[in-house]
């Protein structure tokens, strides 16, 4: 690997962020005030608030932007911090979609139907129709340009880091770098660092399926990278909290709560599992596919066993953030 690829995997990398940001603001400014509005009153129960964070996350194609949303209605009082939580793991669900979208992109084979599945076949298309419909059109068609030609610039940007981490097959470092993620809290620890940084897990989700292109990532090491990654998308919501009222800072703590308790469940569990019966699985090289599934299991079982106890992880936020005694003289 070269000096050359490195600066092509920058560049990569710059344009599958920037796309994946032109594509979520041009969302939700196309859909405007409605998308606040329904999050803001469609969270009469649990498992409303959980189906409505899955769609606007699945739309918006960032759990970090409907989480910070959620930090938002509650610090200025539009919603109770009980209706944020199932909002929030809703939005765990939700960021699954751009994964599945990542995936179709390692689609192979001759026919036409299969060729067309795969997105790099139709964005560089989308993305004419949409700069032409930037140009030309006018406020929702401008912003309806935007969303596709965004689309189109993370596709180009998923390829073009693919195509500069190719080289890394050969390279015995990268190897045994991958390697060492096998140990869980290694794997992580780097998951978590990635996404903290990037400040997106569907982009590091991204990254870690443009790696898979190299043959060094095995499902051993994607796991518990993917668990790091679910905890480092919390820091988006904390940083947005800084400043708000005690609900709001209670809320963005349930996110951290919800994805470490979660991934010390997902972790005991599967490696536990692997323990009795071995998967078969375990040391076999990752691909796109593999890496979507992961995300998406762990999301749905955490949700699914987290969610009854919503009322828990709202005791202990308000135990990391207590009321005041003035608080309390008020209540």
């Amino acid at each position: 690997m070269t000096i050359f690829n490195v600066f092509t995997l920058m560049g990569g990398i710059a344009m599958f962020l920037y796309g994946m940001d032109l594509m979520g603001k041009a969302l939700e400014q196309t859909a405007g005030s409605k998308l606040q509005g329904i999050l803001s009153t469609m969270t009469s129960s649990p498992i409303r608030g959980l189906l409505l964070g899955m769609a606007v996350t699945a739309v918006i194609q960032s759990s970090g932007a409907t989480t910070v949303m959620a930090v938002g209605f509650v610090n200025s009082g539009l919603m109770e911090l009980h209706q944020a939580i199932s909002v929030i793991m809703g939005a765990n669900v939700g960021t699954t979609v751009t994964g599945w979208l990542l995936s179709l992109s390692g689609l192979e084979g001759d026919n036409f139907i299969t060729q067309m599945m795969n997105p790099n076949a139709w964005s560089p298309i989308l993305g004419f129709i949409g700069i032409w419909m930037y140009m030309i059109g006018k406020d929702r068609k401008r912003g309806v340009g935007k969303i596709l030609l965004g689309f189109a610039i993370l596709m180009a940007g998923m390829n073009t880091m693919s195509h500069a981490m190719s080289p890394l097959a050969d390279e015995p470092w990268f190897m045994d770098l991958f390697l060492s993620f096998k140990n869980p809290i290694l794997g992580v620890i780097a998951g978590a660092v990635l996404t903290a940084v990037l400040q997106s897990s569907s982009a590091s989700v991204g990254i870690l399926q443009a790696l898979t292109s190299t043959g060094a990532v095995t499902y051993s090491a994607a796991v518990p990278i993917i668990m790091g990654q679910n905890i480092g998308t919390t820091v988006t919501a904390l940083i947005s909290s800084a400043g708000a009222n005690k609900n709001a800072k209670r809320t963005a703590f349930v996110h951290l709560y919800f994805n470490v308790i979660g991934t010390i469940l997902f972790l005991c569990g599967f490696y536990g599992l692997n323990a009795l019966i071995q998967f078969s699985f375990f040391n076999e090289t990752a691909n796109t596919f593999g890496i979507a599934i992961v995300h998406t299991v762990f999301n749905v079982v955490t949700t699914a066993i987290l969610l009854p106890f919503n009322r828990l992880l709202e005791k202990l936020a308000i135990l990391t953030v207590p009321d005041s005694p003035a608080d309390k003289k008020q209540e």
